[in-house]
C-alpha cells in the first residue's frame, strides 16, 4: 500500500468519480490525492488549489502541464490518464509512481556513491534526453522533481514547463527553483534545453553529498553565487565530474546536451559492462515486493501460459539512448551525427552498440528474476503466482511494455492488451445479480468499464486478447463433482468480447468431446480452436461454434491453446503424439501436415519466441525453474526467467512493441 496522509476537513471525499485514499503532498499549484481505479490500479489526482481557481493564468498553467507531459514519452515521467474539471477547479489523473523523491532519499538515506550514483547520472539525463525530443523544457528540474521508482527514476511536475518553438524560447520572468535555476533563467533570458541540463548538473551535485553547487541559504544570494561563483562539486570525481562542471557552466552554448551526456558517461574508460551490471544491480534490488514468497502447498507444476502477440508501439517522438532501469541501451539519435563532437576533452565518443547480456530485473510476488533483451520478440506483460497467505493466486500486469508490474489481488485472471492500452481483468465476486463479468480499464482514456458474462455457477475466464486489442477471447466453465467428489471443470463453449463496442457473445458450443478442453483463437484468429476425444486432435470452429475442420492425431499441448501458434500463424505446435518427454512437434496450419520433430530438455512447452524459436518450462534445474528459449534442434538458447522450484506461476507473454508483430 503506498503511504498516504489521511483526509481532512476541506479535502473531498472522491474525484475523478474515484474515491480518495489519502492526500500524496501539495504545492503552489495544487493538491495531489492517492485513489484507486475498480481495477485495483492506484493513481494520482492533482488537483488545481481553490486560491488559484479564479487566476487564468493559473489555470492555464495547470492544464499546459497534462498537455506537456503527454508529449513526453511515458518511461521517463508519469503517465496522464485524463484531465477534468470538479467544481470549477481542473484535475489531472495520472499513473501513480510509488517512491521518493530523490530530495527526500539523499535527506532520509544519505548521498548516492558510486555505481548508484552513475546510474541515476544516466536515467536521468537520458529522461531529460526523451522530454528534448519531444520538443520540450522543463525549467523546474529539481531533486524533488525526481522520483525513485523501483525501474528507474522518473521526471515529475511540468507545470512551468514550455514547448520549444522554431527559435529558443524566451522568458520574461524569473521561474524555477533558484538553486538550480540557469544563469539565463535568473537574468530572464533565452531558455532552451541547455537551462534544464545546467539543473540536472546541480541536481546530481547534490545527490553526491546532499548541498546545491551554489547552495540554498537566501535567494538573493544564491541567485549572486549562480551567476558569478565556480560551483562546489562536492564529492563527485572523474567523469562524471568533468561532465557536470561543462554543464554548470555560465553561458548555455558551452553545455552538453542531454544526448552527449549520455555518450560522454558511456564512451569514458569505464568499460560498458560496469554500466550494464550497474543497471542490472538496480533493476534487481529495486523491485516492489508486495507479497513475501511462500510454498505452494503442492509440488510445483508449470501452470498455462497466456497468449503472446501485438502490434508495436511508438514509445518516443524520436529515438534516444534509452536507460530504462537504468540500463543505457543504444539506439539512434534523431538529427545528432554518428560519432558527435563533444564539448570538453573529449573529442569524439565512440558508437555504442545494445548489451550483449540480457537485464536481470526483480519481479515482485517471489523470489522471480526476468531476464530481458531489448531485441527480445516477446515481452512479459502479466504473470500470477501462488501465495497461500494471499488466499491462493495472486495476478501482476505491467504497467508499461518496459516499466514496473502493479499487483491485482482482486482478480482471478488479468491481462494486458498487445499495445499495452487496456487491462482485462476478472474479479473475484460475482456482480450483486449473480454474473461474472470481466472488468477493463483504457489507460489511454483513464476510464474503466464492466462487462457481464455469465450467471452463476458458470464462470468466464480470460484465454486471450487479439493480436490487435480489438477483442478479448474468454472460456465458459462449469464445476462439477465426479462420483468420488473431486472437483473439475467443464468446458462449454466460449465468448468474446468487444472492446470498442463493449459487448459480449457468449457462444455454447454442443459438442461432448471438447468439454475437458480450453478454447484458444486459430491461426488468423478468425474462429476459435479446441482440442477433442481420445485420438489428440485439433478442432477447429467459427465464432458461431460451427467446427468447420479437424487435425486428427496431433498429440497433446502441454500448456493448452492460448499460445500454440507461430506469429505468422502458419505452424502450431503440440508434444509428439505417443512421444517421449522432451519430444515436440511442428505442424502446417493449413493441412495438418508435420513439419517437423524434435527433442530438447525443455519439460513444458509455452509458446512462440519468434518464427523460429520456442520457449518452455525447463523444471528441476537445480533449486530454480527456468524459461527457456529453445529452437527447433533442441538447443536451449538463453534464460528468460527464473523461479524456485517450489514457486507455481503463470505467465503472459506479448510481442515486444519495439520489435512489432
Amino acid at each position: 500500500m503506498p503511504s498516504f496522509t489521511p483526509l481532512m476537513p476541506g479535502d473531498p471525499p472522491e474525484l475523478a468519480g474515484l474515491e480518495l485514499l489519502g492526500k500524496l503532498g501539495e504545492g503552489g499549484q495544487g493538491v495531489v490525492y492517492l485513489a484507486r481505479t475498480p481495477m485495483g490500479m492506484y493513481v494520482a489526482i492533482k488537483w488545481l488549489r481553490l486560491d488559484r481557481s479564479d487566476d487564468q493564468k493559473s489555470v492555464e498553467r495547470f492544464l499546459r502541464e497534462a498537455e506537456v507531459a503527454q508529449r513526453v514519452a511515458q518511461f521517463c515521467t508519469a503517465a496522464v490518464l485524463s484531465t477534468g474539471v470538479e467544481h470549477n477547479r481542473p484535475y489531472i489523473m495520472s499513473e501513480f509512481v510509488e517512491g521518493p523523491s530523490l530530495e527526500r532519499a539523499v535527506r532520509n538515506d544519505g548521498p548516492h556513491t558510486g555505481p548508484a550514483l552513475d546510474r541515476l547520472a544516466i536515467g536521468t539525463a537520458t529522461a531529460l534526453a526523451a522530454i528534448h525530443a519531444a520538443s520540450v523544457v522543463h525549467r523546474d528540474f529539481k531533486p524533488g522533481n525526481v522520483i525513485i521508482a523501483s525501474d528507474g527514476p522518473r521526471v515529475v511536475d511540468f507545470g512551468i514547463a514550455r514547448e520549444l518553438g522554431p527559435a529558443t524560447m524566451t522568458s520574461s520572468t524569473q521561474i524555477g527553483t533558484p538553486a538550480y535555476m540557469s544563469p539565463e533563467q535568473i537574468l530572464g533570458h533565452a531558455v532552451g534545453p541547455a537551462a534544464d541540463m545546467f539543473s540536472w548538473a546541480g541536481t546530481i551535485v547534490f545527490a553526491s553529498c546532499g548541498r546545491a553547487p551554489f547552495g540554498n541559504e537566501g535567494t538573493l544570494a544564491v541567485m549572486g553565487r549562480v551567476l558569478r561563483n565556480a560551483p562546489e562539486l562536492g564529492s563527485l570525481d572523474g567523469p562524471l565530474r568533468d561532465v557536470v562542471q561543462q554543464c554548470l557552466a555560465k553561458n548555455p552554448a558551452q553545455r552538453p546536451t542531454a544526448e552527449q551526456v549520455i555518450m560522454r558517461l558511456l564512451a569514458h574508460p569505464v568499460p560498458s559492462s560496469r554500466v550494464l551490471q550497474a543497471g542490472s544491480e538496480a533493476a534487481a534490488t529495486g523491485a516492489v515486493t508486495d507479497a513475501k514468497p511462500q510454498e505452494g502447498e503442492e509440488p510445483r507444476k508449470p501452470r498455462k501460459p497466456r497468449k503472446k502477440g501485438g502490434r508495436p508501439i511508438v514509445i518516443a517522438a524520436a529515438a534516444v539512448i534509452l536507460a530504462l532501469a537504468g540500463v543505457p541501451v543504444a539506439v539512434a539519435l534523431r538529427n545528432a551525427p554518428s560519432n558527435p563532437v563533444l564539448p570538453g576533452p573529449a573529442s569524439q565518443a565512440p558508437k555504442t552498440t545494445a548489451p550483449a547480456a540480457p537485464v536481470k530485473k526483480r519481479l515482485p510476488g517471489g523470489p522471480i528474476t526476468l531476464y530481458e533483451l531489448p531485441s527480445d520478440p516477446i515481452t512479459l506483460t502479466a504473470y500470477e503466482v501462488y501465495d497461500k497467505n494471499d488466499d491462493g493466486d495472486v495476478d501482476y500486469a505491467r504497467q508499461s511494455p518496459r516499466g514496473t508490474f502493479d499487483k491485482y489481488a482482486g482478480n482471478f485472471d488479468t491481462m494486458v492488451s498487445p499495445d499495452g492500452r487496456y487491462v482485462a481483468g476478472r474479479q473475484k465476486e460475482y456482480t450483486s445479480d449473480g454474473y461474472d463479468s470481466i472488468l477493463i480499464n483504457d489507460r489511454q482514456a483513464g476510464s474503466s468499464f464492466r462487462i457481464k458474462t455469465v450467471r452463476d455457477p458458470l464462470i468466464s475466464t480470460i484465454r486471450s486478447w487479439s493480436d490487435d486489442g480489438s477483442r478479448v477471447l474468454l472460456n465458459i466453465d462449469k464445476q462439477i463433482k465426479d462420483k468420488r467428489g473431486k472437483e473439475d471443470w467443464l468446458s462449454l463453449g466460449f465468448a468474446i468480447v468487444d472492446v470498442a463496442q463493449a459487448k459480449v457473445s457468449v457462444v455454447d458450443v454442443a459438442d461432448d468431446s471438447i468439454r475437458g478442453s480450453d478454447f484458444g483463437w486459430d491461426g488468423d484468429q478468425e474462429g476459435v480452436v479446441s482440442f477433442y476425444g481420445k485420438d489428440q486432435g485439433l478442432r477447429f470452429f467459427d465464432t458461431s461454434g460451427k467446427p468447420t475442420r479437424d487435425a486428427p492425431g496431433v498429440g497433446s499441448l502441454s500448456s493448452g491453446e492460448r499460445d500454440m501458434f507461430s506469429p505468422s500463424g502458419k505452424m502450431f505446435v503440440t508434444d509428439c503424439p505417443q512421444g517421449h518427454d522432451g519430444d515436440t512437434c511442428l505442424w502446417d496450419t493449413a493441412t495438418g501436415k508435420r513439419l517437423q520433430k524434435f527433442t530438447s530438455d525443455c519439460d513444458r512447452v509455452l509458446g512462440w519466441y519468434d518464427e523460429t524459436h520456442l520457449y518452455c518450462w525447463e523444471l528441476d534445474n537445480g533449486a530454480n525453474d527456468e524459461i527457456q528459449v529453445v529452437g527447433f534442434k533442441g538447443e536451449l538458447v538463453r534464460k528468460l526467467l527464473e523461479v524456485p522450484d517450489d514457486l507455481n506461476m503463470s505467465l503472459y507473454f506479448t510481442v515486444n512493441p519495439s520489435k512489432g508483430s
